[in-house]
């Protein structure tokens, strides 16, 4: 029996030259493209610093890292002696980085995943084969509780920070961040902070004593201002945007001084309805007071907002 129904047509897209079936993997193919080779001995390095700064400043002493490094090294304080560090790094993170590898692409989670995998490594080489105690102080700092936590934190945060400059993550508490934060409601820094507390309180309530915990929140905020330099620069920029009436003489003369004659954009006062400008212009720390004094010798009304700029790209990427 004849019916009316067309015979669908094959889409253009991946489909083989003169046939209607579509070419496997091409899009696996341009994927794998973006990963690039030797942001892996980056990586390695990476990996290797964050577990010499947990296994030689944190972990002897109880002090506990953020997030599920953290969380892993609570484990392995209150689990039978075969469920070690290394072992949770792995059971842990893994599973998340491969749960929101959707989200966060297939170059993060490649880079990722092999990152947590060096940090497990080096932290079960440390521990148990290298002839390094770090049973019950540290092998650098003593029992300073102070030297470990800040240190850990520093050096840690080094680690973390070169995976993230180079494309991945070395805890899986990011990925859940970017995967729930918006879902309630949050913002992805208050999900880390909120994640934390609560580890630190289930570490409070486990060991019975709060004092590891509270040290733990110094090795916290140290690790974060450290990845934060590690990934944003020492010298970060400063983007200033000048309202002005006299936008062209303000920039001709950062052309002279600065080499660099920023951007000029109409506006229109609020309230005055009156035709302004505003130049905007990329400065580092060292320029502000120049800045300041160059805009308001030519317009002393100028009004100078300045905000932090953590990265630049230019049609070249650099």
């Amino acid at each position: 029996m004849k019916t009316n129904k067309t015979p669908k047509k094959p889409t253009l897209s991946r489909l083989s030259p003169g046939t209607g079936r579509k070419k496997p993997f091409t899009g696996l193919r341009a994927r794998m493209k973006e990963i690039k080779p030797v942001n892996f001995l980056i990586l390695i390095a990476a990996g290797v610093i964050n577990a010499f700064g947990v296994t030689i400043f944190l972990f002897p002493v109880k002090l506990y890292d953020s997030g599920i490094s953290g969380l892993s090294m609570l484990l392995d304080q209150v689990t039978p002696a075969y469920l070690t560090l290394p072992l949770f790094l792995i059971m842990l993170n893994i599973p998340v980085f491969i749960f929101g590898a959707k989200k966060q692409g297939l170059s993060f989670t490649v880079y990722s995943v092999f990152t947590i995998g060096v940090y497990s490594l080096s932290s079960y080489l440390i521990m148990d084969v290298l002839p390094i105690d770090v049973s019950l102080i540290s092998p650098l700092a003593g029992t300073d509780l102070l030297l470990c936590a800040v240190f850990g934190g520093v050096i840690s945060g080094i680690g973390s920070g070169l995976t993230i400059r180079f494309g991945g993550a070395i805890d899986g508490v990011d990925v859940l961040s970017v995967i729930f934060a918006k879902k309630i409601g949050i913002s992805i820094g208050t999900f880390v902070m909120i994640f934390n507390t609560l580890l630190y309180t289930v570490c409070g309530i486990a060991i019975n004593s709060w004092i590891l915990p509270l040290y733990s929140i110094v090795t916290y905020y140290v690790g974060s201002r450290t990845v934060d330099f590690i990934v944003e620069g020492f010298n970060r920029s400063k983007c200033a945007m000048i309202v002005t009436t006299k936008a062209a003489e303000i920039s001709r003369v950062f052309s002279e001084q600065f080499g660099a004659s920023g951007t000029i954009v109409n506006a229109v006062g609020g309230f005055s309805k009156e035709h302004k400008e505003i130049v905007y212009f990329i400065i580092n720390h060292f320029q502000i007071n120049r800045l300041k004094q160059i805009v308001h010798s030519i317009d002393e009304n100028a009004f100078i907002s300045l905000q932090e700029v953590s990265d630049l790209f230019t049609k070249e990427g650099s």
